[in-house]
């Protein structure tokens, strides 16, 4: 019995040592910052001039494997976790040709590294061929490990409006996941908001803080989830659902009135989102603890 005690405690201590001295790096690559936790591969933030907009991909789950997908073959403009946006200013800075509209990194910068967070700063101009810039934007992307088993991604970015914008009703707004496959619901995952809603149908255009995805890999449960900050313009956002493993605080689909959205020059748009990738379900994962902090930050 005593030998049994002692290896239990050299385990806990183990473990706690190990996490309490957690080192996340990042190197830039060419066009991509790689994430390391550990000497463990997490997420590449990619901002290729080949590319549409900037994103992550893959996100690794605590297990090692990717929680998203991309580049489906169905839905070939779903990147992973990302950021963008249609029918603005008559451009597409979503989907389809590059020549209907880019976000250009013009700027990355590591700003904190070889610690138990990650900085990264991205400026990003959002450009199409014969047309006036509408937005220029400013990312701080902080990567951080609240716990053994969650890794966190908080995305800060202030959206500059470099003319009057004018977004028509769209489902394509702004923050954006594509969960893989194998943890969708079609494939028997659980999409659940916080409320308690699960999937498309009950909770397509449903306002709600956050939604959480989960399925099982293996013997295992691992998943990812999205909130959305109070202090966000249109907080909270009807979510834009799907089965099949996207979801996205959407504030431009369900408009008021079902009228355009006007944004004036020189106005800011302020938007924050917490991810969390983490192993278990939204209740073992404590999603709604972990809300309840963010909910609490300035």
């Amino acid at each position: 019995m005593k030998k049994l005690v002692v290896g239990v405690l050299s385990i806990v201590l183990f473990t706690t040592i190990g996490f309490s001295q957690v080192m996340i790096k990042a190197v830039k690559i060419g066009d991509k910052i790689d994430v390391t936790i550990n000497k463990k591969f997490f997420t590449s933030y990619i901002f290729s001039e080949f590319e549409k907009y900037p994103f992550f991909f893959p996100v690794n789950g605590p297990s090692g494997s990717g929680v998203t997908s991309m580049r489906n073959g169905v839905w070939p403009h779903h990147s992973s976790l990302f950021l963008g946006c249609d029918k603005l200013n008559g451009g597409d800075y979503w989907n389809k040709e590059m020549e209907r509209g880019r976000i250009v990194s013009v700027r990355d910068a590591i700003i904190e590294n070889n610690g138990p967070r990650v900085v990264i700063e991205n400026d990003c101009v959002w450009k199409r061929p014969g047309a006036e810039s509408p937005i220029k934007d400013f990312r701080r992307i902080t990567i951080s490990v609240p716990s053994a088993d969650q890794i966190q991604i908080d995305f800060d970015v202030k959206l500059e409006m470099l003319t009057d914008v004018t977004i028509e009703k769209t489902n394509h707004s702004f923050f954006s996941g594509r969960m893989d496959a194998s943890l969708c619901v079609e494939n028997g995952g659980t999409m659940i908001d916080a409320e308690g809603a699960q999937g498309e149908k009950a909770t397509f255009g449903k306002p709600s803080p956050w939604i959480d995805c989960f399925g099982k890999r293996g013997n295992k449960i691992e998943g990812m989830a999205i909130m959305q900050h109070p202090t966000n313009n249109w907080y909270p956002s009807p979510w834009f659902t799907r089965d099949y493993g996207f979801f996205s605080p959407t504030p431009m689909y369900f408009p008021p009135d079902d009228k355009n959205t006007y944004i004036k020059k020189g106005e800011v748009v302020h938007l924050k989102y917490r991810v969390l990738v983490h192993s278990g379900t939204n209740e073992t994962a404590k999603i709604a603890e972990a809300f309840a902090k963010y909910a609490a930050e300035k």
